[in-house]
């Protein structure tokens, strides 16, 4: 492993024993994948890639005026992968639709004439996906791993690329950048490759709690005297954990170790799927509201209050209509 700039490099089988240990409050529902488009493969060797990583960075925050770099990760020709931004924050990677997501930055142009991805590429992109979907408990199917091409640039409207779409992550990513094309090509070698990792025991979640404060500590015990857990960050505002323990108005967010997180800073909401063919998002709670965008079936959200038949969805002022979702 490589440090440099606050990143790190990893090879995959460094970022399997990475990824299993990492502790992470919020909730990850979705994969995205994307390809850099610029740097390519023009512009890749084997010792730079921390390099292209702060470039990247630099270009986000001083040009795009993000807080941070977009994604959680990028991989690159050798196989190698460089983490980016804190993955207890949302990504900034797909409008509308960065909410408990993972994103992964895959450098290269994978347009069709372009940057023939090399194997290592290719083996680093299926192996770390099936590992997060592991990690996650994410299905492997094109509803929670997606592409930036099927969503509208400007509405963040799920459309699957039937207009004003990126092509990103390329009309050549692994064999095309169509819902047909994922789950032809990618989803299978995805699964074949999860279906080889030991899969933990389930266990039992007691709720979901959204954060209300900018950023919110994570103690070793049940109390704001104790110490500050050393292996975790403080989590962001608007991050929704899960619950598995109560005690006094803390809440253990973690099944394997001592974390708590107070109560008061946080609201109990509750999951549900979008079950429309597509489920318009308004700005208030009624019909007579502006339409800000829309979900596509299947879409998992979180509500975090009812209002004469609307649900909001999480802290923004996003609202869709109750008959339209099924709470799970």
């Amino acid at each position: 492993m490589k440090t440099k700039y606050g990143f790190k490099l990893f090879s995959i089988q460094e970022f399997e024993n990475y990824i299993k240990n990492i502790k992470v409050g919020r909730t990850v529902l979705y994969i995205q994948q994307h390809h850099t488009y610029s740097p390519n493969y023009d512009l890749c060797n084997d010792i730079n890639q921390l390099e292209l990583q702060k470039g990247m960075k630099n270009h986000h925050v001083n040009t795009n005026g993000w807080s941070d770099i977009g994604q959680h990760f990028s991989t690159f020709p050798d196989g190698s992968i460089a983490t980016g931004r804190s993955i207890e924050n949302s990504p900034a990677c797909i409008y509308g639709f960065n909410a408990n997501a993972i994103c992964i930055e895959n450098v290269g142009n994978f347009d069709t004439g372009n940057d023939v991805m090399t194997r290592l590429q290719k083996e680093t992109i299926v192996k770390m996906t099936a590992l997060l979907c592991a990690k996650f408990n994410i299905p492997v199917s094109s509803d929670r791993i997606v592409y930036h091409h099927w969503f509208n640039l400007a509405s963040g409207e799920r459309n699957n690329g039937a207009g004003g779409n990126k092509s990103c992550p390329g009309t050549a990513f692994f064999g095309g950048n169509k819902v047909a094309d994922c789950e032809s090509n990618f989803l299978p070698l995805v699964q074949n490759v999860k279906n080889q990792i030991p899969t933990p025991t389930p266990i039992s979640i007691l709720e979901y709690r959204i954060i209300t404060a900018n950023k919110l500590n994570v103690r070793s015990l049940p109390s704001y005297t104790s110490e500050k857990a050393l292996d975790r960050d403080a989590i962001p505002l608007g991050s929704v954990l899960r619950i598995f323990e109560e005690k006094n108005g803390w809440y253990k967010i973690s099944s394997s170790s001592s974390h708590w997180i107070a109560g008061r800073h946080t609201e109990k909401v509750t999951r549900a799927t979008v079950t429309a063919d597509t489920l318009n998002i308004r700005n208030g709670s009624g019909s007579n509201f502006s339409i800000v965008g829309s979900l596509a079936k299947g879409t998992e959200i979180f509500i975090t209050e009812e209002k004469n038949g609307w649900c909001k969805i999480g802290l923004e002022t996003k609202w869709v209509k109750d008959t339209f979702v099924t709470k799970t």
